[in-house]
């Protein structure tokens, strides 16, 4: 009797997974018993069960997201991990090369808090309505070397972060950190003195990763020491703005431990809470500010 070579294979294989026919497997759904292979699999209450029926939440008695794989702090397992680290970075060079392109964008850019100093009426700055430069100064630089050693040190800092976190929470970190840093700038600084620069957002990564590097009971050495030496530098060279830095590592730490810490069952009001919380003291101390200036 004639027959194709591999019919006998056939025959006696396994069937295939419902969604990778060419894999072949036992396993099957215990809602909807279609093949599933190890990829497809999601654990369940008793036995395993396909993507589209946790998915659909069909008698599992958990939410359609329950089985999707978390982060340390609650936050969705993404494919690429460092994707928002990546676009922040971009941001950053994309606005450097428009500054180094036209240097009159700097000045509308930098953070400054009236413009220009008395007797004259200030025209300019953050205490005449220009809101956004607390958040324009966080993605501009002039210098290279500037951009450079922030850009590294986010990479460093924020890669791991966001994998810790997540992309929406590491987000949240990295922009109310540098918020608070731009916001210490307006609050002590000279109303005159441009700001400009991602460091207080990078130094509420520092703050951030000793909290999660704590709480991971990992050895706290290596980045209390970054910490330090970056501390001397703040403190030791002229034009650095400490305000910036030392606004955003003290945020960095308070959010950090509200992701890290919140409990499980009311994890993301914590988390998101603590954001606001810090959100909310720097609107008020932005407009104490404002009033003393105007």
């Amino acid at each position: 009797m004639d027959q194709a070579p591999d019919s006998s294979h056939q025959a006696q294989g396994l069937p295939g997974c419902y969604r990778h026919p060419d894999r072949e497997t036992g396993i099957r759904c215990t809602r909807c018993e279609r093949s599933i292979c190890p990829e497809c699999m999601v654990s369940a209450s008793v036995g395993f069960q396909c993507p589209d029926c946790v998915r659909s939440g069909s008698g599992t008695g958990h939410a359609p997201g329950a089985s999707t794989p978390r982060t340390l702090a609650g936050g969705t397992v993404a494919a690429d991990p460092h994707l928002v680290t990546k676009i922040l970075i971009g941001i950053n060079v994309m606005v450097f090369v428009a500054v180094r392109a036209e240097s009159s964008l700097l000045n509308d850019l930098v953070l400054i808090g009236a413009w220009p100093p008395a007797p004259f009426t200030p025209v300019q700055g953050v205490a005449s309505g220009e809101w956004y430069r607390l958040v324009t100064s966080m993605f501009t630089h002039q210098e290279i070397w500037h951009i450079a050693f922030n850009m590294l040190s986010l990479w460093w800092l924020g890669g791991p972060l966001e994998a810790a976190l997540g992309r929406a929470r590491y987000l949240a970190l990295y922009f109310v950190s540098g918020l608070a840093g731009s916001t210490l700038a307006y609050l002590l600084a000279s109303p005159t003195t441009a700001t400009l620069g991602a460091s207080g957002a990078i130094f509420g990564l520092f703050g951030a990763t000793a909290v999660l590097m704590r709480r991971l009971n990992y050895d706290m050495r290596p980045i209390i020491a970054l910490l330090v030496i970056n501390l001397i530098f703040t403190f030791s060279w002229s034009g650095i703005s400490w305000q910036a830095h030392i606004g955003g590592l003290v945020a960095g730490v308070v959010i950090g431990y509200g992701m890290v810490h919140a409990p499980r069952e009311r994890r993301t009001l914590v988390q998101y809470g603590t954001c606001a919380l810090v959100l909310a003291v720097l609107v008020v101390l932005i407009l104490v500010r404002t009033t003393q200036l105007s």
